[in-house]
């Protein structure tokens, strides 16, 4: 994000009818499936779906009964509403094809206790990840992606009160521009939402996105939005700009697990390292090791040792150790970025090693959410995921005497 004073930054969010993000939720759920039956699975899924078709491919080590694939499948497409039939997409008429399989040995082999190089859990690939926090709203999350995930939940919770809003299909998205003044988000300048509808019903969505936005943003970001001028070109506010989104979800294009790692993340506030999340177990340091980063940068934002902290952190595969850590408070610091870096590798507060960041954050057996749940409407800012506690705020302030 800029370091300007004055400046514009936009972040886009998508909904669970969105078709990648289908993808990402059926993967999950085959994840929360295996970990019912073997906490210590080992899973790699992928899905892909398009018109009335939804392949899963990938690798599941486990000791599991046959599963139903097919029936999580249809389960979760029937849940996000895509359930009426003669529309393209439907979880009672789709077909399905199950191409999963076991997985290599020599990955396993790094990633188990008994076999890897040091003989504790190693992480189950190389790479590098990222976590953030931010002090721009109550979540510590950057305002234009925080605000543009909740549009999409409220539209989503009208939609499922009943037959007065059976015009609003499940597709979406969502888009905010905010202007910055000082690092804080002070207006919103730009609004858009694309929402999928039955034919001949663009107004009715017109009204009900309105009112979805008036309760969902802060007044005070609104004050410049042009709510009689949707669609102008002397206007701020877009709903459907194209005049029509009927045809929607897998029917309109395909979709693939992981392909909205910005969306999941930090709407591009934050570098990202690359990796995906969803359809992964946390042996997969892609997944494990971020939802660690955005914890730690979350307890140091909360604790007051920067307004704005970004940490990366590296590993090799099968090695248990991180290989670095870097923390980046863009001039927002109370206390010095490397005391910090000192502090994550002494291991005194956090303990960022694979098997240590699984148990610390109940990744193997979660309780009160499911990994389904956050593969739709953001991986962060969301209080019911564990990485998202703030329980490391006083013994931070003592580690690094704030």
């Amino acid at each position: 994000m800029s370091l300007r004073n004055s400046y514009l930054f936009t972040s886009e969010a998508v909904s669970e009818g969105h078709p990648d993000k289908l993808c990402d939720q059926v993967s999950d759920a085959v994840l929360d499936a295996v970990l019912v039956h073997d906490p210590r699975g080992h899973v790699a899924c992928e899905t892909l779906a398009t018109t009335d078709f939804v392949i899963l491919a990938g690798e599941i080590q486990a000791n599991i009964p046959k599963l139903d694939y097919d029936g999580i499948v249809r389960r979760v497409v029937d849940r996000i509403g895509y359930n009426r039939e003669g529309e393209g997409f439907c979880a009672k008429t789709l077909k399905t094809d199950i191409r999963l399989h076991a997985q290599s040995a020599d990955i396993a082999r790094g990633v188990s206790s008994d076999t890897s190089l040091l003989g504790e859990q190693g992480a189950g690939d190389q790479g590098i990840m990222f976590g953030y926090a931010c002090s721009e709203t109550p979540e510590f999350m950057p305002a234009p992606i925080y605000y543009s995930q909740r549009i999409l939940e409220e539209l989503a919770r009208v939609r499922r009160q009943g037959e007065e809003f059976a015009f609003l299909r499940p597709d979406a998205k969502s888009q905010l521009t905010f202007a910055y003044e000082n690092g804080k988000p002070v207006a919103i300048r730009q609004i858009v939402v694309s929402h999928q509808h039955t034919e001949g019903s663009n107004e009715k969505v017109q009204q009900v996105v309105k009112e979805a936005l008036k309760r969902v943003l802060p007044a005070e970001f609104l004050t410049g939005i042009l709510w009689d001028k949707v669609n102008s070109r002397e206007g701020n506010l877009y709903i459907n700009p194209t005049g029509n989104f009927v045809t929607g979800g897998p029917d309109g294009d395909s979709g693939l697990t992981g392909r909205k790692i910005i969306v999941d993340t930090y709407g591009g506030a934050g570098r990202h390292g690359g990796g995906a999340f969803s359809g992964k177990d946390p042996s997969k340091v892609d997944r494990s090791a971020c939802y660690m980063m955005r914890h730690i940068a979350k307890n140091l934002v909360a604790a007051g040792a920067a307004g704005r902290c970004e940490i990366q952190v590296s590993y090799a595969i099968g090695i248990p150790e991180p290989l670095s850590f870097a923390v980046h408070f863009f001039g927002t610091g109370k206390v010095s970025e490397e005391k910090v870096e000192e502090l994550l590798n002494s291991r005194k507060v956090f303990d960022c090693r694979p098997a240590q960041i699984i148990n610390y954050l109940g990744l193997l057996q979660p309780q009160g959410w499911c990994y389904e749940e956050t593969a739709s409407y953001g991986h962060f800012g969301r209080p019911q995921f564990p990485w998202e506690k703030l329980n490391k705020v006083d013994e931070l302030k003592a580690a690094l005497n704030l």
